[in-house]
């Protein structure tokens, strides 16, 4: 009896001691993503403020400053610059008078605040029941992901009024007390900017009649103070341009994501083009109201206000950048029955709010409709598509657990370093992967052109590799580029596979991989992610000016023909590419990982050996056509050992025992390797 209350005392102590680390965890996650929102505020500020004066608030300095339309006498309309409501217009006079600078430093801080009362509305307004731990970070997170997004950021470089119908619409529907409170928000927000009174008929929907009632009393009220007080800018609004079409810029520009917009960036005008608006806007309309009702009575008020938000955007005839933010609150619906499926709609909501479209979208004439309007399709996709779960369904709060397979024991007792880092065997969502492969690489494009050095040091670097190969007597490029410039059809065959293979044998291989073996998928996919990271770094730290750029070595471009190396041709690539990263060489990097993991993964040794003959012809064309020096190729070759090795270090190794349910405990007695499934012997007791 002794032993057990013994073993109950320090169960219990271990059991408290527990609970205080994660508190403790808890805690410094927390204080940690306050301090990441503020950090995020702080560079939003500065932005702005280091922007050279005729380059900020633009919008704002059109209203307000020195001979802005707010000052002019006559309309307000007459120059098209100004683009809010009457209403909006009679609440901006009185900042006339201000000067310029403390005006922008007002309105910038000012924004600012607003965005974090949205985050922290946002937050609060959570559909229950959440954790803790959900309750804690909501707001830091809710708040940072407003900093990153799109329209707050144009907001505040252009100096819009856009955040604060918003933020009167989830102070209506969630903070204050009385619906008539409520309606008297919602309306003010109407009449700064008219398609939030589609939030009426969702109040009325949904109960809240006296609230629905408010907002179009207020809204009624507050047009007709307007009209009162400048009845000709009210008439030019309402009645000229319909509630402001035809204001600001053009509507087939890029910014204006709405239904209209779209529909004249694909070549449809005129009458067609009105009547396919009108019935296309109605049926957005219609059913989007719809799931936001249903999802209202669900007891998700703040998804059906985003869903509400999102047939905003689509049926506006101008829905401008900054108008955008009802997107990002969809991020709140849960999809998907497995857990591993839970992330991906938030990510795709994160990833178009805050990145550029051409991040998301190769760049090819076939997607460049889907590339124009890509934020509102994630708006129609919101409010008509998304099949968003609803509470009662046991996958909301119990998503089917992920399976793993346990790792097979390291050689190293402290591998993996990161434990918690367990490996999935089902095959994860390829809308996941494709936007995380496309979103990397366009990081990597990026990060890749930023590196360029300039060319005194990367011709200087040249040197250094070139000296060294000579001390070590394996400089071979000179030869092999002008022994295969005597063979046409070999130079044809190398140029076309230098050009050909470097991304096409990559995404094949992660493609069959992904549908027949997806638990080597990840960890391919992993190693070949930290190869290329490395290689980034090398480009940064080491710009190398290739064979065919350095001047008076000899070397023969044989891919983009002789250059003029002063000011170098590469055809259409020419700017967008850098032609300093060549150390360490990714393309033979590439190559030599198609190898390894055919080698490692393929059943037959044939297949083996046909897989490693990818990096043999690879060096080979790295190295005939001038592209890269052998110095660059054994680079190339450590980032790829370095990216395996990472992944095993981290993760343990790539065999993997039977899968196994999160919790279910049930026992190991199988081991996946090379594919296949062998039985493994149980420790005996």
């Amino acid at each position: 009896m002794a032993n057990v209350e013994h073993s109950g005392q320090m169960g219990g102590a271990f059991g408290a001691g527990g609970a205080e680390q994660a508190q403790e965890r808890l805690r410094a996650a927390r204080v940690a993503l306050w301090l990441v929102a503020a950090v995020l505020a702080v560079r939003q500020a500065a932005v702005v403020l280091h922007t050279p004066r005729a380059q900020r608030l633009t919008d704002l300095e059109t209203w307000v400053g020195a001979g802005g339309v707010l000052h002019v006498k006559g309309s307000l309309y007459d120059s098209t610059r100004f683009t809010g409501t009457p209403f909006g217009g009679l609440i901006l006079k009185p900042l006339t008078r201000a000067a310029e600078q403390a005006l922008g430093l007002a309105w910038t801080f000012g924004t600012l605040l607003l965005v974090v009362a949205l985050g922290l509305v946002a937050a609060r307004a959570l559909p229950q029941p959440v954790s803790r731990r959900t309750s804690l970070l909501a707001a830091p997170v809710a708040i940072s992901l407003l900093m990153l997004s799109l329209p707050v950021r144009n907001a505040l470089h252009l100096g819009q009024t856009s955040i604060i119908p918003v933020l009167l619409v989830l102070l209506g529907c969630f903070t204050v007390r009385g619906e008539r409170t409520s309606g008297l928000l919602i309306g003010v927000g109407a009449a700064m900017q008219p398609t939030v009174l589609l939030f009426a008929p969702l109040l009325w929907s949904t109960g809240r009649r006296r609230a629905a009632a408010s907002t179009g009393v207020t809204f009624a009220l507050c047009t007709a103070l307007a009209w009162a007080a400048m009845p000709h800018d009210s008439a030019t609004y309402w009645v000229h341009h319909l509630a402001g079409v035809g204001l600001g810029g053009k509507a087939d520009d890029l910014a204006n994501q709405s239904l209209h917009g779209a529909l004249l960036r694909l070549g449809v005008t005129g009458p067609l083009e009105i009547g396919l608006f009108l019935v296309l806007g109605t049926a957005v309309a219609a059913f989007g109201l719809r799931r936001a009702v249903r999802y209202a009575r669900d007891g998700q008020l703040l998804l059906a206000v985003a869903i509400t938000g999102c047939v905003a955007v689509a049926v506006s005839p101008t829905t401008w950048q900054h108008q955008l933010l009802w997107v990002l609150l969809a991020v709140v619906g849960r999809v998907g029955a497995r857990a591993s499926d839970r992330y991906v709609w938030p990510f795709a909501v994160v990833a178009v709010m805050t990145l550029p479209a051409k991040a998301l979208v190769p760049n090819t004439a076939l997607l460049e409709p889907l590339k124009d309007n890509v934020i509102l399709l994630a708006a129609l996709a919101a409010a008509c598509a998304v099949p968003f779960l609803e509470r009662q369904s046991p996958a909301y709060r119990s998503p089917r657990p992920a399976v793993y397979g346990a790792p097979v024991p390291a050689r190293l007792s402290l591998v993996p370093l990161l434990p918690f880092w367990r490996r999935v065997l089902s095959r994860p969502n390829l809308l996941f992967e494709l936007l995380l492969i496309r979103v990397c690489y366009a990081a990597y494009s990026q990060v890749r052109l930023a590196a360029t050095g300039s060319r005194e040091t990367a011709e200087a670097h040249g040197r250094q590799i070139h000296s060294v190969e000579q001390a070590l007597s394996i400089d071979i490029e000179h030869w092999a580029n002008h022994t295969v410039v005597k063979v046409p059809w070999l130079e044809h065959f190398l140029g076309f596979y230098y050009e050909s293979f470097h991304f096409v044998l990559p995404l094949t291989i992660l493609g069959a991989l992904y549908a027949r073996r997806p638990a080597d998928y990840r960890w391919a996919r992993t190693s070949l992610g930290f190869a290329t990271l490395l290689g980034l770094l090398g480009f940064w730290l080491y710009p190398l000016a290739p064979p065919r750029l350095m001047p008076g070595l000899g070397f023969v471009d044989t891919v983009h023909g002789v250059q003029n190396l002063a000011k170098p041709d590469y055809g259409a690539m020419t700017a967008v590419t850098n032609q300093y990263a060549a150390m360490p060489s990714l393309h033979f990097g590439w190559s030599l990982w198609c190898g390894i993991v055919i080698a490692v993964l393929a059943p037959r040794w044939w297949m083996k050996a046909l897989g490693m003959l990818h990096p043999l012809f690879t060096v080979s064309a790295i190295l005939a056509t001038a592209n890269h020096w052998v110095l660059d190729a054994v680079g190339g070759a450590v980032v790829v050992g370095a990216g395996f090795g990472l992944t095993y270090v981290l993760a343990g190794p790539r065999a993997l025992t039977s899968p196994v349910a999160v919790g279910t405990g049930l026992p190991h007695d199988h081991t996946i390797r090379d594919g296949r499934r062998t039985v493994k012997s149980q420790p005996t007791k």
